[in-house]
């Protein structure tokens, strides 16, 4: 074995002498922290605690929180949030006797406990109760992270002990392998650990897209909890298990737009997310009997089953996760939901502006068949790679320079394996999922590909270019402004939208709840708010408009001011402030607030509804303001209600469900699967 391979082997294993174990430490650890999304502008950023659950002596408590680097927790200060912790403590541990707990001593060194109401007293120091260790790591952010020896923690999970850490908000394991180094063009193997030690400091490679490795089955672990064994009693947080959309021909799981910890801090949730491969190297099918496309399925699919088996190591309930995911990553959803492969792996899905219908979207909900496929796209791969009239194409296509590939293929396909039908069957037997799913006002907008490029604003072939059809004007009214490029924007926009996303959503639910497909109730919204990705699609109007008044933009402009695609991923994981945007205005925070609140009520209880108590707990009144005002109604048989999500909440927020009429026209209509 090479000097530098020994010389790896000794630093981790040094490593891992280092950093701490829950079993070496005997009990689970939580991360119990006051989280406002302000991250280190929040006036609450210097409260937290490690919340160590079995009962040890006082001498064991100060030398379990030396082990994790911290001192026991010191409530003499108010700074230190003293009654929030205990509050969310009392509610989070029901089981616990939490009457007594170690905390340190505000004079010398004299065993001291805290209980519920923050009476302090001194104690006998054999007798054994839980602990309160400080929580000083720092925040981590989308260009920064501790990761050094103090913070690391280890889990003992797939045959590996991995070292991950925490910042202020969950423990972090990052680029954990998920399946084994696979060949181009086959299909994944669950990577079973090597024995040994590993770690999980630092995010693995992207999959291939114009950069990145082919080398890339690669997942990330967010958690406020860490069992220190796997029979833990009612411990495990439910598990939201993210797919990351992108065309399925970009993005990853490492991007910090989609960072978990703020989910699973203010959530108590354990997030997952993760990398599939991606365009030709994840979608390209071949008429050879053998490689049939879906690569990335697949690859979604056996992280899955990764997570089903290892999950538990980490805080997480194999038994209670969501899987969620925007654009493509809905539309990942809505073909998992569809196939045998990953039937009975998954109790709920948030499907977050899946695509279909018509134009650019058909082909995201209705699936070609190989034969279509490789005349569509792979015809060209082959043609541009020499491989066509190769013995074996695909051992020809394994050879090609992955830069040199050609056209992209990007389509999932009925390939009889993972998926045996053309599209999710809405009058079968019932999928035994909970769902959430909804859009934004304008998703449709950044699809209209000639936006940019257009300077006719008469005319209406720019839309039919794109395979829409003439809008009428009577269904598709321009907005009322003097500026004609904005108003046949935003006929576009609407179009589009009904088109690609609103039609084709509303009449899922529609026919899921008729047939009962999808169980007796669906959650259904609409953004009316946003907060655009700064990286996509840099359309002006997608911007709150800016102004003196308002230097950070304005959403709530009644021009100049479209909700587009994308708009929802950075509230929804909790991630303006930590990515390093201002907020805008008033209503930025406790909308974003209310989302994460939201989801991960679903997540927790199959109802965006969140537990009263929980709220009122972690101090989340904001959010129960909004829930007392207009509670969340799921639409039934014969109701379709949506919510409308925008802020402030004031009256009803629900609403039947839009353009049923528009929808009719686009031959979409709300019956379309029935």
């Amino acid at each position: 074995m090479p000097v530098e391979a020994l010389a790896l082997i000794a630093l981790l294993a040094a490593a891992v002498s280092c950093a701490p174990s829950t079993q070496d430490l005997k009990a689970d650890v939580s991360i119990i922290r006051d989280n406002d999304l302000l991250d280190s502008r929040s006036p609450t950023a210097n409260t937290g605690a490690l919340f160590l659950h079995s009962r040890i002596s006082f001498s064991e408590a100060k030398a379990a929180c030396n082990k994790l680097g911290e001192e026991l927790w010191a409530p003499a200060s108010e700074s230190n949030g003293i009654q929030r912790i205990l509050s969310i403590l009392d509610y989070q541990e029901p089981n616990t006797d939490l009457s007594a707990i170690w905390v340190a001593s505000q004079d010398g060194d004299i065993p001291t406990t805290i209980n519920l109401q923050g009476e302090v007293s001194s104690a006998h120091p054999s007798a054994t109760n839980p602990v309160l260790c400080m929580q000083t790591a720092p925040f981590s952010n989308g260009v920064s992270q501790d990761n050094t020896e103090r913070w690391q923690v280890v889990a003992h999970s797939n045959n590996e002990d991995v070292i991950g850490f925490r910042d202020r908000n969950s423990f972090r394991f990052q680029g954990m392998r998920f399946a084994t180094r696979t060949e181009r063009f086959a299909y994944p193997e669950m990577y079973q650990g090597s024995g040994g030690n590993a770690t999980a400091l630092e995010f693995g490679s992207p999959c291939y897209q114009g950069f990145g490795s082919e080398d890339c089955h690669y997942l990330n672990v967010y958690t406020p909890f860490l069992p220190h064994n796997r029979g833990v009693d009612g411990g495990l947080r439910p598990v939201m298990f993210w797919i990351h959309g992108g065309a399925l021909t970009s993005g990853s799981g490492s991007d910090p737009l989609f960072d978990g910890g703020n989910l699973a801090s203010r959530g108590d949730v354990v997030v997952v997310t993760i990398n599939y491969r991606l365009g030709t190297l994840g979608y390209l099918a071949l008429d050879d009997g053998e490689t049939n496309g879906n690569f990335g399925l697949a690859d979604q699919i056996l992280a899955l089953d990764w997570v089903q088996k290892n999950i538990p190591d980490f805080g997480g309930d194999p038994s209670r996760i969501t899987v969620f995911g925007q654009s493509a990553g809905a539309t990942s959803i809505r073909a998992m939901m569809a196939s045998p492969k990953a039937a009975g792996k998954f109790a709920a899905a948030i499907c977050m502006s899946n695509l279909g219908g018509i134009a650019y979207g058909e082909p995201y909900s209705k699936y070609y068949s190989i034969e279509d496929q490789l005349e569509l796209v792979g015809d060209a791969i082959l043609g541009t790679t020499k491989c066509a009239n190769a013995t074996s194409q695909v051992k020809c296509l394994r050879k090609v320079p992955v830069g040199s590939l050609g056209a992209e293929a990007r389509y999932i396909v009925n390939d009889g394996v993972y998926l045996t039908t053309d599209e999710l069957d809405l009058n079968g037997d019932l999928l035994n999922v909970h769902v959430l799913m909804g859009i934004a006002s304008e998703d449709g907008l950044p699809f209209l590909t000639s936006l940019r490029n257009r300077t006719v604003v008469n005319d209406t072939q720019w839309l039919t270019s794109i395979g829409l059809p003439v809008p009428p004007p009577r269904l598709f009214p321009p907005i009322e402004t003097n500026n004609k490029t904005l108003a046949a924007f935003g006929v576009g926009a609407r179009l589009a939208t009904d088109a690609i996303f609103r039609c084709i959503d509303q009449a899922t639910v529609f026919a899921g709840l008729d047939s009962g497909v999808l169980g007796s109730k669906v959650y259904y919204y609409e953004h009316e708010r946003t907060y655009q990705t700064p990286e996509w699609p840099k359309i002006d109007l997608c911007q709150a408009p800016k102004s003196d008044a308002h230097p950070a933009g304005d959403p709530e402009s009644p021009v100049d001011n479209l909700r587009c695609h994308s708009g929802d991923l950075l509230p929804v994981f909790g991630n303006i402030v930590r990515q390093g945007n201002p907020l805008r205005d008033e209503y930025d925070l406790p909308w974003e607030q209310y989302l994460v609140d939201a989801f991960t009520s679903f997540a927790r209880t199959y109802d965006p509804n969140p537990e009263n108590g929980f709220l009122k707990a972690r101090g989340f009144e904001s959010t129960l303001m909004a829930q007392e005002q207009s509670p969340w109604v799921p639409a039934v048989r014969g109701e379709m209600k949506m919510r409308r999500i925008d802020w402030p909440v004031e009256g009803d927020m629900m609403r039947d469900f839009k353009d049923l009429e528009q929808c009719r026209f686009l031959k979409l209509p709300l019956d379309y699967y029935t």
